[in-house]
């Protein structure tokens, strides 16, 4: 059955009432009641709050703020960044990525307009308007919705409420230059406020060129990794007694910009965003939140705008794609901050749409996701509460998915195998449904310096329509990134991760550590595998097309059995007033339970120490990062193992005054040239990467910050 037509039209109602994002975070509009032990917040733009400094990982002011946020992510204890192009790198967490890791902007989720996920969520948030970015620590609570591997979501910077009736401008500014890609950004917003009324216009613009990259001797280089983007937006806030309405709008505007793992580049992303609701309070120790939102985003991807050599007219290709995305939701919480029972629900419902064009043929046309509609209902209780010192945070959530595509339309010069497949795919079902239960439970023992806690977990995420519904094998696989031609499979069942974490944080005036293990047991793990028994002997219509596309050997996704576990930690030491020392280490292990092999893409062992000398308003410091080989490569995917590296960066900060700062540093010290294990594979002939190996980390480069608030 379909989900009623009210819920629908409910949405696109309630989407026309809102026009303008939410507001600036610290008396504005607090977010929803979180605990810090449970959550790593990294401070990007903001001041950083001493209720959350144990959990600032990492401050970016030691580094030159990336065009993409999920690489400032990436510096969580546990986390990595899969490189796919300047803005379309994926949050790897646990080795758990892509889909499997929820990313939100503004704490609204949303689809992907790409089939290869050129825009993964922190697309959307450029770095020089980013506040902060939350992890949650290992497992996400169920009321942030279906999450298999974690939750990651990315704050804009916001107008605040003040504490007088008149109004006050507001303004925040800040510019980078990068020298390693001759790159700019700039970015701010600038407001009005009182106790009552918020409203605030912010706008970025970035641009990069291609990095360089030691090449021997001489310096090569990364052809196809340039960059263009525009953001926009305004924001408004009424306060009402002890709640807020709130309302935003954003436009993000990506330009022709290159994605060497991918055979096509961005020629342009623009997507609008909207949402609007009401958070706070509606009687004592009753608070409620209603929140609606859409997300539209319109892309074109091709071989000829920057690809080099542009492709012959016969492999000349344009792909267009669209996704619409509605969501609702609504949560009633009875209690305070620490002890409460939350009850929610939420809706999602998005339409998707791609089509393969020659530019130079008009005749030739594939519809490869044609008419795809996905819609999602899900509710959750979730009971926050103490028994003496032990707290405890228990969760359940259940979910209704529901996917359906519709017929593809072929144009008359389309060559009869793809014709074949998808008169195939036409007499199949094309629709599916999942009912999926999630739950979590997560305990913590206060007391003194050292608090212990535990997480046992279930969580669940269906099959997202590409790997359901491919019918036309594509290189299409969400960002994999692998070179592999991949087709989809409608018997495919959702993923069930049953989940154990363990550790500790201990904090004293001069340590802070939080070491962690996990354990993830992910039964019908989704991955792609030989087509058929006989790989490699084209016997088969999906390997006859797959063929004729360069790739005898397809993949298509199917359930497997697959286990990930390790280790990770953060630490802060504090040796002295003017001296603080901190770092991160990584460790995770990941592999099939079905046969003898291991999980694609698995970070290496990683370690990041940094060292800080701050007095009065100059600091200054040194960060080592350092990665170690990984042998444990996915012989299905045909992974190469990666070679470890360490690269060295300096920085220095100095206040010029209230409210102005002027940051520089050095990226790559020692001009050490490098390969990150979790690189995508250089697609771009016309490149001193050669095509196939994976893209080269940036050389030596300068970069300088100034950034302005008042």
């Amino acid at each position: 059955m379909n989900f009623p037509r009210l819920i629908r039209a409910s949405l696109l109602a309630g989407c026309t009432l809102v026009a303008a994002p939410p507001a600036l975070a610290e008396q504005s509009n607090p977010p929803e009641p979180q605990e810090d032990r449970l959550t790593d917040t990294i401070i990007v733009t903001a001041r950083r709050h001493d209720t959350i400094a144990s959990d600032a990982v990492a401050a970016p002011r030691q580094i030159a703020l990336p065009a993409d946020a999920v690489a400032i992510a990436a510096r969580v204890a546990g986390a990595d960044i899969f490189g796919n192009g300047a803005l379309s790198g994926q949050l790897s967490y646990r080795g758990l990525a892509g889909e499997r890791v929820l990313g939100r902007v503004n704490g609204q989720r949303f689809a992907s307009g790409g089939p290869n996920a050129m825009d993964p969520p922190l697309h959307y948030a450029p770095s020089i308007l980013v506040e902060r970015i939350d992890v949650a620590r290992g497992v996400a609570p169920v009321a942030e919705g279906p999450s298999l591997g974690g939750a990651i979501n990315a704050q804009l910077v916001e107008a605040q409420f003040t504490g007088s009736a008149s109004l006050a401008p507001q303004l925040r500014a800040a510019a980078q230059y990068r020298s390693v890609d001759d790159s700019y950004a700039v970015g701010g917003i600038a407001a009005l406020a009182n106790d009552t009324w918020r409203i605030g216009i912010l706008a970025s613009r970035e641009q990069g060129e291609d990095y360089r990259f030691p090449g021997g001797t001489a310096v090569g280089t990364a052809v196809g990794t340039a960059f263009e983007r525009n953001l926009y937006g305004v924001h408004a806030g009424f306060r009402t007694g002890t709640g807020e309405l709130f309302v935003e709008y954003r436009r993000s505007e990506t330009d022709p910009s290159g994605n060497p793992p991918f055979a096509l580049d961005m020629v342009y992303f623009n997507t609008d965003f909207v949402q609007g609701g009401y958070r706070g309070e509606i009687g004592e120790d009753v608070g409620l939140t209603v929140r609606l939102g859409h997300v539209a985003v319109r892309h074109l991807m091709d071989n000829q705008t920057l690809r080099q050599p542009a492709a012959a007219p016969a492999q000349a290709r344009a792909s267009f794609a669209d996704a619409d995305t509605m969501t609702a939701e609504a949560s009633l919480r009875f209690g305070g901050a620490r002890a409460y029972l939350e009850v929610g629900a939420d809706a999602e419902i998005t339409d998707r749409a791609v089509t393969i064009t020659n530019p130079a043929n008009p005749a030739f046309f594939i519809e490869s996701q044609p008419d795809v509609q996905a819609e999602r209902l899900g509710a959750y209780l979730q009971w926050r509460g103490s028994v003496g010192a032990a707290q405890f945070e228990l969760g359940g959530r259940v979910d209704r998915t529901e996917q359906s595509v519709g017929v593809p339309q072929l144009g008359a010069a389309v060559p009869m195998g793809p014709r074949g497949l998808a008169a195939a795919f036409v007499a199949s079902g094309r629709r599916a449904d999942d009912a999926t239960f999630d739950a979590a439970a997560r305990v913590w023992i206060e007391g003194g310096a050292l608090v212990p806690r535990l997480t046992l977990a279930r969580k669940t995420r269906s099959p997202s329509v590409l790997e359901r519904f491919a019918w036309l094998p594509t290189e299409a696989s969400f960002g994999l990134a692998d070179g592999n031609i991949y087709v989809g499979n409608q018997a495919l069942e959702p993923e069930v991760a049953w989940i154990a974490e363990a550790g500790f944080d201990w904090e004293t005036d001069w340590l802070t550590l939080r070491p962690t293990l996990f354990y993830r047991r992910v039964d019908g793990f989704i991955q792609g595998t030989p087509f058929d028994a006989t790989p490699g002997l084209v016997n088969t219509p999906v390997e006859m097309v797959a063929s004729m596309s360069g790739d005898p050997t397809p993949l298509m996704f199917r359930n497997t059995d697959a286990e990930l576990y390790g280790a990770d930690l953060d630490v802060v030491v504090r040796p002295a007033a003017a001296i603080e020392l901190a770092g991160t280490a990584s460790f995770v292990r990941g592999a099939r339970r079905d046969i003898a092999d291991d999980l694609y893409r698995i970070p290496p062992a990683n370690l990041r120490l940094s060292a800080t000398w701050a007095t009065g308003a100059l600091s200054l410091g040194a960060e080592v990062f350092a990665a170690a080989d990984q042998h444990r490569v996915s012989q299905t995917n045909g992974e190469l193992p990666g070679k470890g590296y360490a690269t060295l960066g300096l920085f220095a900060r100095y206040g010029l005054g209230t409210g102005l700062a002027l940051e520089a540093g050095v990226e790559n010290l020692l001009d050490e040239r490098y390969a990150p294990h979790l690189a995508g594979r250089s697609r771009v002939g016309a490149s001193d990467v050669p095509a196939g190996e994976r893209l080269p980390g940036p050389g030596r480069g300068v970069w300088m910050r100034l950034t302005a608030q008042f």
